[in-house]
């Protein structure tokens, strides 16, 4: 069966039965429906978040299709259930841009995957649209603050740094032209869209602790400058208390269920190429309150969305994980190893040889974290015994032990191994090693240097002219302490992403800055990172459809 279909075939229980599983009284649920419901922040208790477990989901360098970083998340939870664990996982919610363009949905796969899955792979719960509304209202906001002359603060339109968001793959957005057709309909400027996982909202609300924090940090947006060269804030035009009004369910986390009926809560959906890969902290708290251990996971492979995870969301959620979990599958290794698209599922001892590097090197970088990772290898069933006992072989030589997992197949009765290994690795090591690879105090090039050279293997950094300005203002405005955030292809350590393997002897440019003083960190953009995808020659949605008992076909 397909995974909608396997979905569909599972009856849900009842969210409030789910919520019972984790001491959650019906009357603490805002119930979407049977199935869907959003948890209050009130039931984040800060004593119980200290003894329970953060395990950390990532992978190694993806292959274009993805390594099912979501589905090994969602196995490990069922296997911990399995084996006697109070477990919950804590997810991203998905973007209808890769839903109906690449991906066709994010809800995990196979047997491991969140119901009810057409719901939290379309509209959900609304807070994508909740996003998507506070950051166009801030566009109005300047716009109108633009058109008004007499207003005491002289926004310069060329200075205007914020764009509005659509949670689409819509190429013919990206730039565009606005106010034109008179005076009355605005000032004509240049703008553009970006897709709403990339808003400075969406980082903004899963890097927030609480209402307060999210309406000082969403006051803290970078607008632009004034004509006299002053710095303008969202703050500054009276914008934060109505984007904060409209956020005020979105910020709660949503509390969803596994097709083996155990309690998954997800929130929030920063792409990891271009912000922090993470849900949301308030998420994890949630999940840390109700259960004794946490699977959850960071976006593309560990040189992007773990390691912003660690040097950004550690450090403003004050979060220790306890263990790292790397997804690798045989797949993948056989791309680093040299394999043509055409001989991505032929086994291949000598190409699992060639590619291990990839791995080795992501598995050197978590522990330069304090921690040492676990290796999940997500079966497919083109994987050959020889190539899997070849991977368990080469990580052992590293003191890191490989797990198969076969969530995907038999959910939670296939990952019980994988679990029971985790659990092992917990019990066995201390929290406290944990640490950023960075000072935030340190300065803002050495941050890049470092993150470049240890975790990316690059020989040095290289700033264009454009870049070098941009230092200046950051400088200038104060932001200099704030934590980075690399936008860089998810292709390869490098910011070529013909690089594969382990590429060597490379350095790396940085060609301009993005300032996202309301989430709290700065953004170096390496070679020509976009925010606002376009569709394939073929979109998923082509092979979707929907019958007339509303029964949705064609999501993955």
């Amino acid at each position: 069966m397909t995974d909608i279909e396997i979905a569909q075939s599972i009856t849900p229980t009842h969210i409030k039965i789910i919520a019972k599983k984790i001491n959650v009284d019906e009357d603490n649920l805002e119930l979407y429906g049977k199935y869907k419901a959003k948890l209050p922040l009130h039931l984040i208790n800060e004593e119980k978040i200290k003894s329970s477990k953060l395990i950390l989901v990532t992978a190694l360098t993806p292959t274009p299709a993805g390594e099912g970083k979501t589905t090994v998340s969602i196995g490990l939870n069922e296997g911990l259930n399995k084996i006697g664990k109070k477990s919950i996982v804590v997810l991203r919610e998905p973007s209808l841009g890769p839903v109906f363009g690449i991906k066709g949905g994010a809800a995990g796969g196979g047997y491991s995957q969140v119901i009810p899955m057409e719901d939290i792979n379309l509209h959900f719960t609304g807070d994508f649209s909740a996003i998507e509304k506070a950051n166009n209202f801030l566009a109005a906001i300047i716009d109108n603050v633009i058109q008004n002359h007499e207003h005491e603060i002289k926004l310069d339109p060329r200075t205007v740094v914020w764009k509005r968001v659509i949670d689409m793959n819509d190429r013919s957005l990206r730039n565009i032209i606005i106010g034109i057709g008179g005076k009355a309909n605005g000032v004509m400027r240049q703008d553009g869209f970006n897709i709403t996982a990339a808003s400075e909202i969406m980082a903004i609300l899963c890097l927030s602790n609480s209402i307060s924090d999210l309406k000082e940090k969403l006051g803290n947006i970078f607008v632009g400058f004034t004509y006299a060269n002053q710095p303008v804030y969202a703050r500054d035009l009276k914008a934060q208390n109505a984007m904060t009004i409209l956020l005020k369910d979105a910020i709660q986390p949503n509390l969803v269920q596994t097709l083996e009926g155990n309690p998954a809560i997800i929130h929030g959906g920063p792409f990891a190429n271009i912000a922090q890969g993470t849900n949301s902290i308030l998420a994890t708290k949630m999940g840390l309150s109700l259960g004794d251990y946490v699977v959850t996971e960071a976006g593309f492979g560990a040189d992007l969305g773990a390691e912003k995870f660690m040097d950004i969301k550690c450090g403003y959620g004050k979060l220790k994980p306890s263990v790292v979990v790397i997804v690798a599958t045989i797949r993948a290794l056989r791309h680093h190893g040299g394999a043509t698209p055409k001989e991505l599922n032929t086994p291949s001892v000598e190409k699992i040889k060639h590619g291990f590097c990839n791995l080795e090197k992501h598995i050197e970088n978590i522990k330069k974290f304090g921690i040492n990772p676990v290796i999940a290898i997500n079966h497919f069933v083109t994987d050959s015994d020889e190539e899997i006992n070849e991977l368990i072989k080469l990580c052992a030589h590293l003191n890191v032990k490989a797990v198969l997992s076969k969530g995907w197949l038999l959910g939670g009765n296939g990952t019980q191994d994988l679990a029971k290994a985790i659990v092992e690795e917990i019990e066995k090591t201390n929290t406290s090693n944990f640490k950023p690879i960075y000072d935030w105090n340190s300065p803002i090039k050495e941050k890049i240097e470092t993150i470049a050279q240890e975790i990316y293997g690059a020989e040095g950094v290289d700033f264009s002219a454009k870049a070098e300005q941009d230092l200046k203002r950051i400088e200038k405005l104060g932001l200099a302490q704030l934590p980075i955030c690399m936008a860089k292809t998810q292709k390869s350590f490098s910011d070529n992403e013909s690089l594969i393997g382990r590429p060597t002897n490379f350095r790396i440019t940085v060609r301009e800055f993005e300032i996202a003083a309301g989430a709290g960190f700065l953004i170096p953009i390496l070679g020509n990172m976009m925010r606002m995808p376009g569709l394939p020659s073929i979109p998923a949605s082509e092979g979707m459809d929907i019958d007339d008992n509303g029964v949705i076909s064609g999501l993955s």
